[in-house]
């Protein structure tokens, strides 16, 4: 396949330029073969990893991750959904009721590294493996493994027979190599959480029942053995009533698919060729993933040009798992509710291509620069599906912020996926806090400036691991600005933002506008002057700290004044306006809504009232 040749050019040409001195990161090689049976749920695997060390450091030890090992009575997984406040409506104590025939597992049968019997160990979902050639760096060791696995009930992401009678959503569903990079090993046990992975390829042959449709992550290489929409040749019925699927995905983290035997399969191409597959049941709302075909096209075409280019020729919708969840170059998703919420989540889904599966964050460490991320993009691509052009398309997660920021279970994003106290705070905070400081970022460093650095650092960091610290710089080399203040208040802290104008008052044959700071968290300000005759002129105040500020006019047409810098230690703050008091109609702290101040009433001053308390502002 020409395309492929060229995507591993492309591929190499990205690790070789644009990467931090020093920056190196894990390989890894997968061929595995899967024998499923369709009666028991349960499956046959040889895997072979080739493992590449990369690091500086002589590796003794490698772990996997077990996933299904989570869905068994007891589990970490388990306890956890029975122990914490407010556990999640789909897991709640499901696990534990679990029957043998029902619950997950991953048994080892045989594991070598280089044809040598290794000594391992399971801790719940963790293989630890104890090395008898250690591995040096830039040394590749060979792993090959036996194993044999039962598909759970599905209860959360992966399983079998899901709400929608979806036979198999496979995720998380074979043997995985944990992610060893510049912070050390990542052994995370499964809990529900997020993941991590090591960039590689994946050579996956499945063997089930000929009836089985089935899609997901990778390139099928047998089309024409296989038909179900693949290919239009008339398929030979197998002898044994098996069909081998061969799948091969190149540079990706994870491999997921799902299989039903009434599935639909269609197919839409984008315009660089790009083909988008749907899979899904020909039930009543048939027509409903046939109206979302075209609009998924519409978004992609947006995303490919607002945020860089989805680099794979191929990614699958399927219907299957629990709501919504992301893997490389496909997706499952339910279906069973509004037009409007399967629009939604197949966007929100696809935009994770973008920002975990092909930047590849560690999203357990960092899981709102996944989420949060994927949010605003979902905003901004369905603000323009749908043609509705707003401002701020992204008011709803700044009012899950607003409820969450003032309560005493807040926490900072820097908190592990894993160990929030609360469910609700860990959605709000990586789904809502995340997707705000993008939006705000925009608000500090100017709308186009925010756009251009998302597609640098889409284009520097694909196909690698980028963390807070590498899209930091990425954003102020774009913009020429200072940004530690604005990454260490928002994402280390729980402090919020509250501004609000003291007074307005005349001053000589100019006004004079006092500023108060109230919250803890500094920000520079845009402050909108509206005349009389309903002209606008904006006044940009920047911090010290920030060592420059954005350029030209941001959103509202008009014009824009740079006013002197605001230390952050001053809580108070002068701003000069060259126009009489009695033109001044109305002035506003940030009329376009980005900037997060949790307390907007102290935000609006008209003429002949000091302040209008519970003024509206303007895009809240």
């Amino acid at each position: 396949m020409k395309y492929i040749a060229n995507f591993f050019f492309i591929v190499i040409a990205a690790q070789l330029f644009a990467q931090e001195p020093g920056y190196w990161q894990q390989a890894i090689e997968y061929k595995m073969d899967i024998d499923f049976d369709v009666q028991t749920h349960r499956f046959t695997g040889k895997q072979t990893i080739e493992y590449t060390n990369n690091s500086s450091e002589t590796l003794t030890k490698v772990y996997y991750h077990l996933y299904y090992n989570a869905f068994q009575p007891g589990s970490m997984m388990d306890v956890r959904s029975r122990t914490i406040k407010d556990p999640d409506g789909r897991v709640r104590d499901r696990i534990a009721y679990l029957k043998e025939d029902e619950i997950g597992y991953h048994k080892i049968d045989k594991l070598q590294q280089n044809g040598k019997t290794v000594k391992f160990e399971i801790e719940g979902t963790i293989l630890v493996v104890y090395l008898i050639q250690p591995i040096k760096p830039g040394g590749k060791s060979k792993f090959y493994m036996e194993f044999n696995s039962q598909v759970p009930v599905q209860i959360r992401r992966t399983g079998r027979h899901n709400q929608e009678r979806i036979d198999y959503s496979m995720t998380q569903w074979y043997p995985k190599m944990c992610e060893f990079d510049e912070d050390g090993w990542h052994t995370n046990p499964y809990v529900g959480r997020e993941f991590h992975g090591v960039w590689g390829d994946f050579d996956v042959t499945i063997t089930m029942d000929k009836d089985y449709v089935i899609g997901g992550t990778g390139y099928l290489q047998n089309p024409d053995e296989i038909g179900h929409g693949y290919s239009s040749k008339k398929v030979k019925a197998p002898k044994n009533g098996k069909l081998s699927w061969h799948f091969k995905a190149p540079q990706v983290h994870d491999f997921a698919w799902a299989a039903d035997p009434d599935f639909k399969h269609d197919q839409q191409k984008l315009s660089n060729g790009t083909v988008i597959h749907f899979f899904y049941q020909t039930d009543t709302l048939a027509e409903n993933w046939i109206k979302v075909q075209p609009l998924t096209v519409k978004a992609f075409e947006f995303a490919n040009k607002t945020f860089g280019e989805y680099p794979y020729k191929q990614y699958s919708i399927l219907q299957g798992g629990d709501g919504g969840m992301e893997y490389p170059m496909a997706t499952l998703v339910t279906s069973h509710g509004s037009f409007g919420g399967l629009l939604s989540v197949i966007i929100h889904e696809a935009m994770h291509s973008w920002y975990q599966g092909v930047l590849g964050t560690n999203e357990s460490k960092y899981a709102w620069m996944d989420e949060g991320f994927t949010s605003f993009g979902q905003n901004v691509v369905k603000d323009h599906v749908n043609g509705k052009k707003q401002v701020n398309p992204h008011t709803g997660a700044y009012r899950g912020y607003y409820h969450l920021a003032p309560k005493d279970y807040a926490e900072p994003l820097t908190t592990h996926a894993d160990h929030y106290n609360l469910n609700s705070t860990h959605g709000i905070n990586v789904y809502s806090k995340g997707c705000v400081f993008l939006h705000q970022l925009g608000y500090v460093i100017g709308e186009e400036t925010l756009f251009k650095g998302l597609r640098q650092y889409f284009e520097e960091w694909k196909f690698k691991h980028p963390n807070p610290r590498r899209f930091k710089r990425v954003m102020e080399k774009v913009s020429g600005i200072e940004l530690d203040w604005y990454f260490e208040n928002w994402v280390g802290t729980i402090k919020t933002i509250d501004y609000a104008i003291e007074k307005v008052e005349a001053n000589g044959s100019g006004s004079r506008v006092v500023l108060r700071r109230i919250g803890q968290m500094p920000m520079p300000l845009d402050i909108y002057v509206t005349t009389m005759s309903g002209e606008i002129k904006v006044y940009n105040i920047p911090m010290v700290i920030m060592r420059g500020t954005k350029e030209g006019v941001d959103l509202f047409k008009g014009e824009m004044a740079v006013a002197k810098d605001w230390p952050w230690t001053y809580t108070l703050y002068e701003l000069p306006i060259d126009m009489p008091f009695g033109q001044i109609q109305k002035i506003e702290i940030d009329a376009s809504g980005r900037l997060a101040d949790i307390d907007s009433s102290n935000d609006v001053w008209r003429a002949g009232n000091k302040r209008t308390s519970g003024d509206p502002v303007f895009g809240r």
